[in-house]
């Protein structure tokens, strides 16, 4: 399978998607990465650890294994990068954990995934952690459906497909 995120620009299109940046913070992440490079292709290894060892993390919550102890050393590594830069802010009357607004260093893009991995971990949520089962998926999603049975990661992709290959196999055996 073909790593969709193979190079910094591809990192920083996920993080959109993702709403870990606006698109205006990530046009200057981009123009960052270009006078920095290196730093940007060290940020990618990060990252690329980091996806590598949550999908295993949660793998092992959906089979109900103990996830490897390098993984969560992982996890822990990026969690406390992350909290470093956290702060904690008045919005009225409430308080609450925020990143800062103009992100400067190139691995900030990373930030909120760390934080939103260990949240979902500690919170419980985790039991509606799933696996799709499209044959050449593996995407994790947490299942939010009202009886907690989906079997898919997106309906309009693996969900379809499977139940095509269903009806085609019903067709040929008729």
């Amino acid at each position: 399978m073909r790593d969709k995120i193979a190079a910094y620009e591809d990192l920083l299109a996920w993080s959109v998607l993702a709403g870990c940046v606006d698109r205006r913070r990530a046009g200057a992440m981009a123009r960052l990465s270009a006078r920095e490079p290196h730093d940007a292709a060290k940020i990618l290894a990060r990252a690329s650890r980091l996806r590598e060892a949550l999908y295993r993390i949660f793998k092992c919550v959906v089979e109900g294994w103990r996830p490897p102890e390098g993984d969560a050393d992982v996890l822990r590594h990026e969690l406390s990068i992350a909290r470093a830069h956290q702060r904690l802010s008045a919005r009225g009357v409430r308080f609450l954990w925020t990143l800062p607004e103009r992100l400067t260093a190139l691995d900030g893009i990373l930030w909120p995934v760390p934080l939103s991995a260990a949240e979902l971990l500690t919170s419980g949520d985790w039991a509606r952690l799933r696996q799709c089962g499209g044959p050449d998926c593996g995407w994790m999603f947490l299942d939010t459906s009202r009886n907690h049975r989906r079997q898919w990661c997106d309906m309009q992709d693996c969900g379809n497909r499977a139940k095509v290959k269903r009806f085609r196999e019903k067709q040929r055996q008729a």
